[in-house]
């Protein structure tokens, strides 16, 4: 069945084009075949997403040398899920779908709710955690995507610059007063801090 689905015209088509480009009819006519016998291996539009990160995940080497410390493990598997749009942009679209999930993807996830644990969470509480530092992640990814898209497309002065330029002192003392050193403290990669914080509290290690 692997064989005969178009999976690399599918990748070629969302990275070069965007996942909103993606039909079942694209990929079909790239292989020579047609929807409907694509239809025949896959339902629909999102199984196919889904054969896409199956695909990505399994082509993405499992991180080796994991932290035996179980709280570092989670830091490390969050910032393993953070790396992964910097090969592959089109992800973001996929992940943040949330339902959308790849069994190869699930070591990640295995790591993240096994170090909880481990800490001492139960196997409830542990899901939780890891719903938790997923949700971080993903927001920040998008947030960050999306930030770096504008930027690339457009090299006026963002909204924020042109806002934080004329913050009146009297009603935002504190914004004001961080206006020169909004962008820069901003901009820093603290990707890890908001996962670290999160292990913290939820183990009560902090």
């Amino acid at each position: 069945m692997r064989g005969f689905l178009p999976v690399g015209a599918a990748r070629r088509i969302v990275a070069e084009e965007g996942v909103e480009r993606l039909t079942m009819r694209r990929p079909a006519t790239e292989i020579g075949s047609t929807p409907m016998a694509l239809h025949h291996h896959v339902r629909n539009k999102e199984e196919l997403l889904v054969l896409l990160l199956d695909d990505h995940a399994a082509r993405t080497p499992r991180r080796t040398g994991m932290p035996a410390e179980p709280c570092e493990r989670i830091v490390a598997a969050a910032a393993a899920i953070h790396r992964a749009p910097a090969d592959c942009p089109w992800i973001v679209e996929v992940l943040t779908a949330d339902d959308l999930m790849s069994a190869s993807a699930l070591w990640f996830v295995e790591q993240i709710v096994d170090g909880f644990i481990a800490c001492g969470l139960t196997p409830e509480r542990a899901v939780h955690g890891y719903r938790a530092i997923w949700y971080y992640t993903a927001g920040e990814i998008v947030v960050r995507t999306a930030a770096d898209r504008r930027r690339a497309d457009d090299d006026r002065p963002t909204y924020r610059e042109q806002v934080f330029t004329d913050l009146a002192p009297g009603e935002l003392p504190r914004l004001s007063g961080l206006a020169d050193a909004w962008g820069p403290l901003t901009a820093e990669d603290t990707c890890l801090d908001g996962p670290r914080a999160l292990v913290e509290g939820l183990t009560g290690r902090g």
